[in-house]
């Protein structure tokens, strides 16, 4: 995997090195159309390094099961995926089977003390005859750049204006700088430019708690642009703002070098960016329930009122 992406980097068509336009809502990312759900952390990577133009994948079966045939002679992609939870049956002190009022077992999630990891081989829509084609995926309700406004509100983040050409985020004191907003072209591509930084904002040791303690250029500074535009790539299709790789350019050499002296870096970087897309995106969902709660309490007030 790092021996192609190291290849796809110097050619400069790595997948978090292509842009896309703002409200593009086709899926850039990888997704399994029988689950529903995008394929994450490095085999979202290694199945869009395949440079398929239809980003449905999904295994021999899953296409069997929907009247759909793989051609013959079509070589499939090995991905991986880690269980970490297991779905038991709950016991009681003497070891029998708690029920419930229905006398079914009562189910329990718990964590595996040694994760499990699984292989699997799917094949692009493009390899399978019988598929529909595919359907454009609908955008949000919510406008991208009020979502993308929302999110840095709720974060809480501390950001300053005025940098020249200069967006970065110092540990230091924990705050994010930006050009002014009338300096970037679109609101897209200021709050893309955002995003990203907010990334680095959530390597904080009272967040993700990365190690951010490199000088700007060091290949330390590198691997950590590396997790941050990874995310951004994710979060520029999931909120249809775009993604613009041009200004990280300059870490491409850094990149390569540490790909080349550690290959399991990528899996890393993946694993990490996953996990800085989802602290991003609770603060949307923090958002959503506060709004609920509101809503709620202006209608029991109301309800309240007419009681009385």
């Amino acid at each position: 995997v790092a021996e192609q992406l190291i290849r796809k980097l110097k050619e400069g068509t790595a997948p978090w090195q292509k842009p896309w336009r703002p409200g593009a809502y086709d899926s850039f990312i990888p997704i399994n159309p029988t689950t529903g759900k995008r394929y994450r952390g490095i085999n979202a990577i290694l199945l869009m390094s395949q440079e398929r133009s239809d980003q449905r994948w999904m295994t021999y079966k899953q296409a069997a099961a929907v009247n759909a045939q793989v051609r013959k002679g079509e070589k499939g992609t090995p991905i991986e995926y880690w269980k970490f939870t297991d779905e038991r049956t709950k016991l009681d002190a003497d070891g029998k089977p708690v029920l419930n009022d229905s006398g079914e077992p009562v189910k329990q999630t718990v964590r595996l003390e040694r994760p499990r990891v699984f292989f699997a081989t799917v094949f692009n829509a493009e390899q399978i005859e019988g598929l529909p084609p595919p359907e454009p995926r609908e955008g949000s309700e919510w406008n991208p750049v009020k979502r993308a406004q929302d999110i840095l509100r709720a974060s809480g983040a501390v950001i300053k204006h005025g940098e020249r050409d200069r967006a970065f985020y110092r540990p230091a004191n924990d705050s994010i700088h930006l050009p002014d907003m009338a300096q970037f072209p679109t609101a897209d591509s200021y709050y893309a430019t955002a995003l990203h930084e907010l990334g680095h904002w959530t390597g904080h040791e009272s967040r993700l708690n990365r190690d951010l303690a490199h000088p700007f250029g060091s290949e330390g500074y590198a691997r950590e642009e590396l997790r941050a535009e990874i995310a951004s790539m994710i979060l520029g299709d999931e909120l249809g703002i775009g993604h613009d790789p041009g200004q990280h350019a300059a870490y491409v050499a850094s990149w390569i070098k540490s790909l080349e002296e550690d290959p399991l870096e990528i899996f890393r970087a993946a694993a990490d960016a996953e996990k800085i897309q989802e602290y991003v995106l609770h603060f949307e969902q923090k958002q959503i329930q506060e709004q609920q709660a509101e809503v709620q309490d202006e209608i029991y007030t109301e309800l309240r009122k007419l009681n009385q």
